[in-house]
């Protein structure tokens, strides 16, 4: 079935100077991000960006600091305009919108959640959670029940009548998520929106997202620097390094086939076990002879691994809902837990 692009992104470049248009032909005629800032005082925030954000789907964009994942995000709502290349939006290219045009990206088509919360402290956790309809002009009274439907959606039933500084770091993202999903906009935009939390609230936020998403199908764009969170979340992976596009695709199949000396680096101490999903790792076809039992396609291999109890000549057959579609003996799966071999070369 083809997937319906809501965000394109094509050869998109941003560079950070008083000449990024000359700077802008240095770096396409090759020079590197440290020959650019050397050479010329300029910073390569971006290079040759082309990415296909699917409609419904969770895309996550990683990278370590100063990769360029935040500036990315930020091309997709225009705070930040690029030296070259296209957002295009539903079909449209925002490079070539207006003030009022770009105002109804923000607040309808497009909502936002921060790092770091971004709440208004003198305004309650309902008003909070609808100023995404406030600024269209809606009085409380028309957003009130809106707000608390989702307030009550993300665990904060009855907490409407406080104000920020009363509510944890989580609860405080909880209503950010909130506010996202009242301005029922197609599209959420994610910024590192977990990572100030603590570990344990942080899985509570990440389950909580995947919970709404199976349910909303929202097309979100998810800013991480942590591996294990993008793999958890992504259904498209997107990994970026000194402002480039390292490699992009399912995430199973980077962690199973990485292209690169630095993705290699990057999944070499990745719990596999507990990432890889036995249809990343199964033969495919219906098993014929005896089988063990019944695994799920998307069971993980750390479930394989309890349900075989130790036994290393178990075969399962793997279904799909009530289809089988594949089988998994032990040794494949074990095998799956090896990283490549150039990896353990290092």
């Amino acid at each position: 079935m083809t997937k319906t692009v809501k965000i394109s992104i094509r050869n998109l470049y941003k560079i950070f100077g008083d000449d990024p248009q000359t700077a802008l032909k240095a770096v396409q005629a090759g020079k590197s991000k440290g020959e650019l800032l050397e050479e010329t005082g300029h910073v390569l925030g971006l290079r040759d960006i082309n990415v296909d954000i699917h409609d419904g789907e969770i895309t996550v964009i990683m990278g370590l600091s100063g990769s360029g994942k935040s500036t990315l995000i930020r091309h997709l709502n225009r705070l930040i305009d690029p030296t070259a290349g296209e957002v295009v939006v539903n079909g449209e290219d925002i490079m070539s919108y207006d003030e009022e045009q770009l105002r109804g990206l923000r607040r309808k088509t497009m909502s936002m959640v921060f790092q770091k919360f971004a709440l208004l402290p003198h305004r309650t956790v309902l008003e909070n959670a609808g100023m995404a309809l406030a600024t269209q002009g809606l009085k409380q009274a028309n957003f009130e029940a809106e707000a608390t439907k989702w307030l009550d959606r993300v665990g904060l039933a009855g907490y409407g009548a406080q104000y920020p500084h009363q509510l944890s770091g989580g609860q405080q993202q909880r209503v950010g998520l909130a506010r996202a999903l009242t301005s029922n906009s197609d599209i959420m935009l994610m910024d590192e929106a977990f990572s100030a939390l603590d570990p344990l609230i942080r899985t509570d936020m990440q389950s909580l997202l995947l919970e709404l998403q199976a349910e909303l199908k929202k097309t979100i764009v998810f800013i991480t620097h942590d591996l294990d969170e993008a793999l958890k979340l992504a259904d498209h992976l997107v990994i970026l390094k000194a402002g480039a596009i390292v490699q992009q695709g399912e995430p199973q199949h980077i962690l199973l086939n990485p292209a690169d000396p630095y993705i290699e680096q990057f999944v070499a101490d990745i719990n596999r076990a507990r990432v890889l999903r036995v249809r990343s790792v199964m033969t495919k076809g219906a098993p014929e002879g005896d089988v063990a039992g019944d695994i799920a396609a998307n069971d993980n291999l750390e479930s394989v691994i309890a349900l075989a109890r130790g036994k290393m000549d178990n075969r399962f057959r793997v279904m799909d809902g009530d289809t089988p579609v594949g089988s998994l003996n032990m040794t494949e799966l074990m095998l799956a837990l090896v990283p490549r071999e150039e990896t353990v070369a290092q």
